[in-house]
């Protein structure tokens, strides 16, 4: 397998399974090309009904070797891709593609259809114990990750080609229409199935809220949809909630959202029309919690939040301290409740985030927030694998924002249980240094030196700044030097850059 070294100084593969891959050569090196893919042809009679039962759907459309993808936005509530996957295995179903959005801990069943062949490849995030066994080395093939705006990217042009798509729909009629709002699944957008609605071979909208036609609002309409299915649960809308979904009550993530926001309050971007990315982190929530409180007490109305949508975000819609909110994914029921409610929150589909498209919502944003496993002193940024190796998070929407925003920040404590955070060389970079702006711990922030803007203002006030290297070395001097994770020579899997160069690869962990 010939490598090269790439811009981050990573070492790739050039080919994989006898695909020829770019590596990863900078943020904006490499330009789109060709065009965008297209599904079949295929037409719908008068009178021709599309309801299906769904066994005989994966009987019918499902061959061995296929790709079959699935949403997230049920999170660790969804039930679908575990449901569809017990019946593939049933039919003797073999050597298929999950190309899931994200799975969670609620899809530990996929590990045993690993084992047993019925999956081959994920090309998706995985959260918890499906990416600990790839981890191990018990996929077939090497996995990929990407970021949200990534896979949609890659759908659109072919690069991650669908063979059929199950679209978990909370409400739909049997004509294909759908939404995410309504019904006792109800999880707010379809945002990540759009662009499976779109381009692939065969759609197959699944629900168990079938309601009388026209479904509306229309999340996913009529025109992409081949069949629908009726099942009894969909999944458990509760579970949307999986994760972080509250306000840090840690002092050391209190003080690390105090100085994000004091920060952003010296750079003078607190003002009219001041647009953000609000995350579900506990950090993320309290810098939206303190920015919006500090925006209301100076009548300051921002012009949107962007999300991952959480109540407190929506609160700041309500009180007027933003006028809209636009929403990729719900983490909570409130959320759900305003996105179905208020027309001043608006869904948007997920190919909004894709690099090559030609009018990203990232581009617009003033300020972004973000979150991670380890950081090193070329700010690269890992948030896929921890420090032993393991493979336990996905990149979310990590990526995109990071490139895009006026100013991206990194929130993270100098240590984690007595292992340092900032560190020499990250384990996996997820998102290269060269798009990051601020990192924000504790002890205080290291701005990028390529932000000499951001560095002279932020030195004229009581903030504590240091080089990246310094806070390095604090984390060290306090933690000791971590060791490096044993790994073997082995790729499990593939990071991809938002334009689908080669960013870095995770290898195979030695299995206790």
């Amino acid at each position: 397998m010939k490598q090269v070294v790439n811009a981050v100084g990573r070492t790739v593969p050039e080919k994989i399974r006898g695909i020829q891959y770019t590596p990863f050569k900078g943020a904006f090196a490499t330009p789109p090309t060709g065009k965008k893919h297209a599904p079949p042809m295929r037409a719908v009679n008068p009178g021709e009904s599309k309801l299906i039962d769904l066994e005989d759907a994966i009987k019918t459309y499902v061959k061995d070797g296929m790709t079959i993808s699935f949403h997230h936005h049920l999170r660790n509530g969804d039930f679908l891709v575990n449901e569809v996957l017990q019946i593939a295995a049933e039919l003797g179903k073999k050597d298929l593609v999950l190309a899931s959005t994200a799975l969670f801990p609620c899809h530990e069943p996929v590990v045993e259809h690993m084992k047993a062949g019925v999956i081959r490849r994920i090309e998706g995030s995985m959260n918890g114990p499906v990416g600990k066994a790839c981890s191990y080395g018990h996929m077939k093939e090497i996995a990929t990750l990407r970021d949200h705006g990534g896979r949609a990217r890659a759908v659109e042009c072919g690069d991650l080609p669908i063979d059929v798509a199950f679209i978990a729909a909370p409400a739909a009629d049997d004509y294909g229409n759908c939404n995410g709002v309504y019904g006792p699944s109800a999880c707010g957008p379809l945002a990540y199935s759009h662009a499976d609605s779109l381009y692939a071979d065969m759609v197959i909208v699944v629900t168990d809220n079938l309601v009388e036609f026209p479904c509306v609002p229309i999340s996913i309409p009529q025109i992409t949809v081949d069949h629908i299915a009726e099942i009894g649960v969909l999944g458990d809308s509760q579970q949307i909630v999986s994760g972080t979904t509250q306000v840090t009550r840690s002092p050391t993530n209190i003080q690390i959202a105090e100085y994000v926001v004091e920060t952003i309050d010296t750079l003078g971007m607190i003002q009219d029309g001041m647009s953000f990315q609000a995350g579900a982190g506990g950090i993320s929530l309290s810098v939206t919690a303190q920015l919006g409180a500090l925006m209301e007490d100076r009548k300051v109305v921002g012009s949107f939040g962007l999300g991952g949508v959480t109540k407190y975000l929506v609160d700041l819609l309500e009180k007027g301290v933003i006028k809209k909110i636009i929403d990729g994914q719900c983490f909570d029921l409130p959320s759900v409740a305003s996105l179905r409610d208020d027309p001043r929150h608006q869904e948007i589909s997920m190919l909004y985030s894709s690099a090559h498209t030609k009018g990203s919502i990232y581009n617009k944003l003033d300020l972004v927030f973000l979150g991670a496993t380890e950081v090193d002193v070329n700010f690269n940024v890992n948030v896929n694998t921890h420090s032993d190796g393991l493979l336990l998070h996905g990149i979310g929407g990590h990526q995109g924002p990071a490139a895009s925003a006026d100013v991206t920040f990194i929130t993270a404590p100098l240590y984690r249980n007595r292992i340092p955070i900032i560190r020499k060389e990250v384990t996996t970079v997820s998102t290269p240094g060269e798009v990051v702006d601020v990192v924000v711990t504790e002890y205080g922030i290291a701005v990028h030196p390529k932000r000499k803007d951001i560095l002279q203002k932020v030195k004229k006030t009581h903030i504590p700044v240091y080089g990246i290297e310094e806070l390095q070395q604090e984390a060290y001097a306090l933690c000791g030097e971590p060791q490096s994770p044993e790994l073997s020579e082995d790729i499990i899997a593939l990071i991809q850059w938002r334009d689908g160069t080669l960013l870095d690869t995770v290898k195979r962990v030695k299995e206790d």
